[in-house]
């Protein structure tokens, strides 16, 4: 008799590791759950992220440096818009947005020209990185450089300012200088002298049309190619 009721007692108590049985599932799929909501609020890009590459066109506004030198960036950047039919750019982060695909299941791009004035180009990049949560080697700048004959294009990631006071500008507002450049020559005057150096990124091209169209398509293949390559 004594023995059945120890039998039954026995089988009625929990096993030892029975509330550790029960909860280790429900802990599991928490700390899972945890997990993953860090890993989203620590990863800037991803999915989930509204562009997968944010590309900045330098440039002035207005009708006075329209077609410069120093605005080539404005120009590649309105041609990328046209040749992918990207949305109309609306007026977002103190410039001109626009955004899309680079074809057909392409990559998911938002175009960025600054209405800041190149010196303070930052203050409109850095925003738009921000909530667009683009990761910094997903930033392409396409600028003018002066250090180049006319035609000759070059991408790279990082490197100084060389002098170019909107590259000056996005270090600050970007926090590093190593983000993606699409480097357009322009060509330079035969003098360093600052002041005729200014005048002529600020004029306009001695070259025919045709000439500066070719430069802003050959601009644009770099700059697709870049992103169709990662980076």
């Amino acid at each position: 008799m004594k023995a059945a009721t120890k039998a039954k007692a026995a089988s009625s108590r929990p096993p030892a590791d029975g509330v550790r049985a029960h909860r280790l599932p429900r802990l599991l799929y928490l700390s899972i759950g945890l997990l993953a909501a860090s890993s989203a609020i620590f990863r800037r890009g991803g999915s989930n992220a509204p562009a997968d590459w944010l590309i900045v066109g330098l440039g002035n506004p207005g009708a006075k440096y329209a077609g410069t030198r120093h605005n080539v960036g404005y120009l590649v950047a309105e041609r990328l818009i046209e040749r992918y039919d990207l949305s109309k750019p609306k007026n977002r982060y103190r410039g001109r947005l626009a955004s899309g695909r680079l074809g057909p299941g392409g990559a998911r791009v938002a175009v960025l020209m600054p209405d800041t004035y190149m010196n303070e180009s930052g203050k409109s990049v850095g925003p738009a990185r921000g909530e667009l949560r683009v990761d910094l080697d997903h930033v392409v700048v396409v600028h003018d450089e002066i250090d180049f004959p006319f035609g000759r294009i070059e991408a790279r990631l990082g490197g100084g300012a060389a002098g170019h006071n909107g590259l000056k500008s996005l270090k600050q507002g970007l926090g590093s200088t190593e983000f993606q450049r699409v480097r357009v020559g322009v060509g330079r005057p035969d003098t360093t002298d600052p002041e005729v150096v200014s005048s002529w990124v600020l004029g306009r091209f001695a070259e025919s049309k045709d000439e500066v169209d070719d430069l802003v398509e050959r601009a644009l293949d770099a700059t697709v190619r870049l992103i169709e390559n990662g980076g």
